[in-house]
């Protein structure tokens, strides 16, 4: 597919996947929020009617006072509003975005040959598959003790040693930019599998059983209740797997798949204490903000423990040369224009002339000093020097000699 083409489909796909992506975890995070603080009803007619729970809410200049039946209300509304298109719009646009930048340029994103040197298609098959094998893995773990005493607690642990399994496989054999992407996609692909497989059909099977009049079966609710509540869990650790792949310096360095699981579980833990954050408002509790405090200062640590190495000073009297454009050009020569050249111009940027190289100066420095993001999976091995030479060259002015 010609490149510009692809560019066009990356940015409309990206603009979908966001737009999808918000409305599902608002309507995810409003219900999480709506269930923490449900309280019983006080009115003997909502008792009557099955109501186990309610709340008053104002919003937008008016009152709103949703209601929660435990199993199933008495008689079927005709008006039924279902919440499952934001979940598959969002993986499906996610799916395609991945397919249109990853897999259609597996060669470029997906494999590093100084991480494992393997074909784009063997590559593209175990990318595949860790989307696939995640969810079956995960679904065991749910199937085989999510109804145990301390269940809960057990398929936490469970699925946090899969989590962090499957980060430490996926930086030992992909680039790191797409190991990041590839274990976030993989916990979003087992979101959406939530809904498509046991919440929306477990909700279908209730409406069956209303309709041929037979009892309401209760663990059709409490299973899509269990997976809702995990995918609100798997919410933040899921956006920072995906934001994070923006920033060149997370993922680059040795212990990446470590610097991944950090972020993730911080983000679990702080998404944590805003669930018990609602209850416990409920209940008249003191809000528990010791997992949001354990998420930030794992989130604290992580940003001592990758600060740079100062750099050693200079003699006293030593005056610092700012680096020549020349000196620019021939770093780029070497490390940058085998894919910005009069022939190849990737994203539609050249850089073999000096004209090119101070047209796009800002961008080389963003791309190569700030996020680290260039050369792709450092291909050409520019080294922290080079990088240190068109910072001084930038930070200079850019100057034209």
């Amino acid at each position: 597919m010609d490149a510009y083409l692809l560019d066009w489909a990356n940015l409309l796909l990206r603009w979908a996947h966001v737009i999808t992506a918000i409305a599902w975890i608002g309507s995810s995070f409003y219900f999480v929020f709506l269930d923490s603080s449900l309280t019983p009803p006080q009115d003997p007619d909502l008792k009557k009617k099955g109501v186990d729970g309610e709340l008053w809410a104002v919003h937008g200049g008016g009152f709103y006072h949703p209601q929660k039946y435990m199993v199933a209300p008495k008689a079927l509304p005709e008006n039924l509003h279902w919440f499952y298109w934001e979940s598959y719009s969002t993986w499906l646009t996610g799916f395609g975005l991945f397919t249109v930048l990853y897999l259609f340029n597996a060669g470029t994103f997906l494999v590093d040959k100084s991480v494992f040197a393997w074909s784009p298609g063997a590559a593209i098959a175990a990318a595949l598959a860790f989307l696939a094998v995640f969810w079956f893995v995960y679904d065991a773990i749910c199937r085989a003790f999510g109804r145990r005493a301390h269940g809960d607690l057990i398929v936490g642990i469970g699925v946090t040693v899969v989590v962090v399994a499957a980060a430490w496989l996926a930086c030992q054999l992909f680039a790191g930019r797409a190991a990041f992407l590839l274990v976030g996609a993989m916990i979003a692909t087992a979101m959406s599998a939530n809904v498509f497989v046991w919440i929306i059909p477990g909700q279908r099977t209730v409406i069956r059983q209303m309709k041929a009049g037979e009892p309401v079966d209760p663990v059709h609710g409490q299973r899509a209740k269990q997976r809702s509540v995990h995918n609100t869990y798997f919410t933040l650790p899921v956006l920072i797997a995906m934001l994070s792949n923006h920033y060149g310096w997370l993922y680059q360095g040795r212990w990446n798949w470590l610097v991944l699981v950090v972020m993730m579980l911080a983000g679990a833990l702080i998404r944590h204490s805003f669930v018990a954050r609602h209850k416990a408002r409920i209940a008249g509790k003191a809000v528990p903000w010791g997992h949001a405090v354990a998420g930030t200062l794992l989130l604290a640590g992580l940003v001592v423990a990758m600060k740079p190495a100062p750099q050693p000073a200079l003699p006293a009297g030593t005056a610092v040369q700012p680096a020549t454009l020349a000196q620019v050009r021939a770093v780029l020569e070497q490390r940058c224009t085998l894919c910005h050249n009069a022939q190849v111009q990737q994203k539609n940027v050249a850089l073999h002339t000096p004209e090119l190289v101070l047209q796009h100066a800002q961008g080389i420095y963003q791309q190569s000093v700030v996020l680290k993001l260039m050369p792709m999976n450092n291909a050409t091995q520019i080294t922290d020097a080079e990088r240190d030479l068109i910072k001084r060259w930038f930070e200079a002015g850019a100057p034209a000699r």
